[in-house]
């Protein structure tokens, strides 16, 4: 088997600030990109998926929650850095815990429910912070 070409493309994501009792939602990624790091659930769109059914998917698969999406909080732009690496267009939905409790698959090792101010000076994906303090202000 051969590994797939990188693509020459951005590549279309989604991304979502999860609110529970003023607390938000951060896993840490288990492996690259961004080994180490905290960040928001959340990963490519499928083609003919929106943005809505990809996030509520891929918040599924990543964390077994279910949600409620209150709305676009903004977007971010990570481009490639290093050969090999994805340019992606990353668009952060505020939304709202519903039901069930965080079940991690391979692609995360830890979460952390953390009131926004808490967060400090914990090791996070670039851009985080400021797509938090959007997101707070749909919710």
């Amino acid at each position: 088997m051969t590994s797939p070409e990188p693509p020459i493309r951005p590549q279309l994501a989604v991304s979502g600030v999860i609110f529970r009792e003023g607390k938000v939602l951060l896993v840490r990624r288990a492996r690259s990109p961004g080994k180490g790091f905290y960040s928001l659930p959340g990963g490519r769109v499928e083609f003919g998926e929106s943005l809505h059914t990809a996030l509520h998917r891929e918040v599924d698969e990543e964390t077994g929650l279910r949600i409620e999406i209150l709305g676009l909080a903004g977007w971010r732009e990570v481009l490639p850095t290093d050969p090999g690496t994805g340019h992606y267009l990353i668009m952060s939905f505020a939304a709202r815990w519903a039901s069930r409790e965080p079940v991690l698959n391979d692609e995360h090792d830890d979460f952390k429910w953390l009131r926004p101010e808490e967060i400090g000076d914990l090791k996070v994906t670039g851009g985080l912070h400021e797509v938090i303090a959007a997101a707070r202000r749909l919710v």
